[in-house]
């Protein structure tokens, strides 16, 4: 599990190992961002709410969602329609996340599940997606080998970091990020650190 500085460096000394492009890069990052969230709902809201928009978005919707009172499940149940896209949410994402709020999902029995049957439980609740289902592994359970591939900044930061001729898709991405296992994750907010060198903003909240 990733809990700290101490694991991430663990996982940036297994890459620069197998990849010597990774052990030329990794020191001009510095230390990598832990990206630990809290979890729960919280974390799944945030995930829903940052698919397909910019994180400059998805930040003000959150903050309009805690402004209106609308953060919590039992808020998000509640909430009718109009509430919801008053916050700048989207009629399906409203719908997405009030069907998971309705779900009542039992947040702490995910952390006693595989990587898959965790992403399986996940992706059963509506909106839930293999990314959305990833990144909630990766950043709210600490999970060291999620890699979230159909990330577009993860594709794009792999492409000018290998010097690619074009973005390379889910697959090609797993294959690339084979040899960086049982670590992806680490490589993962890695390649998010270098998108935010190279292009001058977030790829991830």
């Amino acid at each position: 599990m990733i809990r700290d500085a101490a694991d991430l460096a663990m996982g940036a000394a297994h890459l620069a190992r197998v990849c010597p492009v990774w052990a030329r890069v990794l020191p001009e990052l510095g230390p990598l961002p832990l990206r630990r969230w809290e979890e729960g709902f919280p974390s799944i809201r945030d995930a829903v709410v940052s698919q397909q928009i910019s994180t400059q978005a998805a930040g003000a919707i959150l903050a309009r969602l805690a402004a209106a009172g609308l953060s919590d499940e039992a808020a998000i149940r509640a909430a009718d329609d109009d509430a919801l896209r008053a916050a700048g949410l989207s009629r399906p994402k409203a719908r997405y996340l009030r069907g998971i709020a309705e779900a009542r999902v039992d947040w702490a029995a995910l952390r006693d599940l595989p990587d898959d049957q965790a992403i399986t439980t996940l992706t059963a609740l509506p909106g839930i997606g293999r990314w959305t289902a990833e990144i909630y592994l990766k950043f709210a359970l600490g999970r060291p080998d999620v890699f979230a591939a159909g990330d577009l900044a993860l594709a794009e930061s792999a492409r000018l970091l290998y010097g690619l001729p074009e973005r390379p898709g889910p697959a090609a991405l797993i294959a690339l990020a084979e040899p960086w296992r049982p670590w992806r994750a680490v490589a993962a907010r890695a390649l998010w650190a270098y998108y935010h060198v190279a292009k001058g903003r977030e790829g991830v909240r």
